[in-house]
């Protein structure tokens, strides 16, 4: 009998962190200029840390699938394809990348700098991502998009990154005792 690569333990995690990305995203401020402030990208940030790169990328494709699908997990209990593909769905579309980026820097955290660096990225390619389909979708110029999708959010996803890795690292650590992931 051939052995699964992935094992019951990885999915239920990556079940449970799913569901938290998707309670996470109804925590919504609604901006001026369309692009919501919401909690997802905290629980992004905290299922690649959690997770790994792998594991943490598959919550946040299985999120984005449960969405596509029409399951209303999406911000504003809101599902359909239609938000991959509106304004705002780079931001979406870029969260396997964002977490599959974020984990990784926690499996390279022994080298000095790389989680540090990993979650820049990660939070970089969120907005690279998001504010391309914003421009596009709505035919406004780069810097519009940053103004709408970036400038306003810089504060708040700095502290949601620092709270997000103090927590994450100390649940990864037991968690992934507890799991043998380390």
């Amino acid at each position: 009998m051939q052995k699964s690569k992935i094992s019951i333990q990885d999915i239920c995690s990556i079940a449970i962190m799913t569901a938290l990305i998707a309670v996470m995203a109804q925590i919504s401020i609604p901006m001026p200029l369309g692009v919501p402030m919401t909690m997802q990208t905290f629980a992004i940030t905290l299922a690649g840390i959690v997770l790994g790169s792998k594991r943490g990328a598959l919550s946040a494709i299985v999120y984005l699938l449960l969405g596509a699908v029409g399951v209303p997990v999406f911000a504003g209990f809101s599902g359909g394809a239609q938000n991959l593909i509106g304004p705002t769905g780079g931001f979406l579309i870029s969260f396997p990348i964002m977490a599959f980026l974020i984990g990784l820097g926690v499996e390279l955290k022994k080298k000095k700098g790389m989680f540090l660096l990993f979650l820049i990225l990660g939070t970089v390619s969120n907005y690279v991502v998001g504010v391309a389909m914003f421009c596009i979708v709505t035919q406004s110029p780069v810097i519009t998009g940053i103004t709408a999708c970036v400038l306003p959010f810089i504060p708040t996803a700095i502290i949601k990154a620092a709270v997000a890795s103090v927590l994450g690292l100390q649940i990864q650590r037991r968690l992934g005792a507890a799991l043998q992931w380390t």
